[in-house]
């Protein structure tokens, strides 16, 4: 199967969909190694820098500030200047700043890269699922947003095998560089990525103000869809961002020490490529809506349970349904987001979408730090998370629409 990407101005060399899943999944792979590795550096900096649990969590937090203010940004441009380009900006941004992070010496100066990180992996992510999108047949789209999604599930096990081998023996400033130093590669690989064709054959998206696309967002017609996804996003973010950068840490507070507690987090993080895969199956047979409601009360009852293991096998088995059940409601949510809104303004709906759920990333590590810093346990932390995963299912399944194998305008 190719796809056609003729444009206006220029013929595209037309690329195929699995070229393009690769394109475009070398690079979240990448992302997701950064995103994975500072789980593990959050760690390994508390003891080198003797950060507090509040500061800790602030670390992740600027990350989804930086991520909330790139999703918004990135999102709005993509539609005035198209996905490639926000693509290959995206990417340059997160990888400088991630390679720069590495030779930091202060909490100050790590917290202002790690902004500028989180602005080029905001931006890109929904940026790269909505370019796909675009690019892919009705009847596949879905699976293909999955699988690209998958990508972020390797990336996070490559991160945590860069944790266990290096952080160890070589320290955390190694690690940050071995994972920005691939993202140059995706750099080249994007040069020879076409935009997407839906964008590419209408002209009327660049004589349109980003004013006019953010207020059509929130006009009647996609006012629920807005409404739904925006729930869904803060939520899935929320409680992803709390639980997944603090994971590492959470072993370590049950006792096991930082190289045993990266082995534990690596085991886990397995569990989350078959997530990943039988979510791409069960999106395109059974729905969008199914595999986000199922996924996520599966996350919910996972995070319960984590939060009140007492024993290792009890640690083990619920952390990797965990990231069994959450990775493989990310996949859809990626794959159902773009679809809730027409190209001309794709990008900005599924952008202030993104933004929003950061926010709910900036709360979810702080939520994490302040709450240890008082006193409470894992157990009331992790209930919390469980509580706002299933206000997300609700929005779903009263404001959320199927868009299995509807074509988009």
């Amino acid at each position: 199967m190719t796809i056609n990407t003729a444009v206006t101005n220029r013929p595209q060399q037309p690329i195929s969909r699995n070229k393009l899943l690769g394109v475009a999944g070398v690079g979240w792979l990448f992302d997701a190694m950064d995103v994975g590795i500072l789980s593990f550096v959050i760690a390994a900096l508390a003891a080198d820098w003797g950060l507090t649990p509040s500061q800790s969590g602030w670390i992740g937090s600027i990350n989804s500030i930086g991520m909330a203010v790139g999703a918004l940004f990135f999102g709005v441009f993509a539609d005035k200047v198209g996905r490639k380009q926000i693509f290959m900006w995206t990417l340059v941004l997160f990888s400088v700043a991630s390679g720069l992070s590495a030779f930091t010496t202060s909490l100050t100066a790590f917290l202002i890269l790690r902004f500028l990180v989180g602005m080029g992996l905001g931006g890109e992510l929904p940026v790269a699922s909505t370019l796909v999108s675009e690019s892919v047949a009705a009847k596949e789209r879905g699976r293909v947003v999955v699988l690209l999604e998958s990508f972020w599930a390797a990336g996070w096990l490559i991160a945590a095998l860069i944790s266990y081998f290096v952080i160890p023996t070589w320290g955390w400033r190694v690690a940050l560089i071995l994972t920005a130093l691939p993202a140059f590669y995706a750099i080249y690989l994007r040069w020879h990525l076409p935009d997407s064709p839906q964008f590419t054959v209408k002209e009327e998206s660049k004589k349109r103000s980003i004013s006019q696309n953010m207020k059509e967002v929130w006009s009647k017609k996609y006012a629920k869809s807005t409404l739904m996804l925006w729930i869904l996003w803060f939520t899935v973010v929320f409680s992803y961002y709390g639980m997944f950068l603090w994971l590492p840490s959470v072993m370590v507070g049950k006792g096991f020490d930082m190289i045993t507690s990266f082995k534990y987090v690596l085991i886990m993080t397995l569990a989350q490529l078959p997530g990943y895969f039988t979510a791409a199956w069960f999106i395109e047979k059974f729905g969008r809506k199914f595999v986000l409601v199922s996924y996520l009360i599966g996350t919910a009852v996972s995070a319960l349970i984590f939060g009140n293991a007492d024993t290792l096998a009890m640690l083990l088995t619920s952390g990797m349904f965990l990231s069994f059940f959450n990775l493989g409601a990310w996949g859809a949510l990626y794959a159902y987001t773009p679809e809730q809104y027409p190209s001309i303004i794709r990008g900005t709906g599924a952008g202030m979408a993104a933004a929003v759920g950061r926010i709910g990333g900036i709360f979810g590590p702080l939520l994490v730090g302040f709450l240890l810093t008082a006193g409470y346990d894992i157990g009331f932390i992790f209930a919390i998370f469980c509580g706002a995963i299933i206000i997300g299912v609700v929005g779903v399944i009263f404001l959320g629409k199927e868009t299995k194998q509807l074509e988009l305008e």
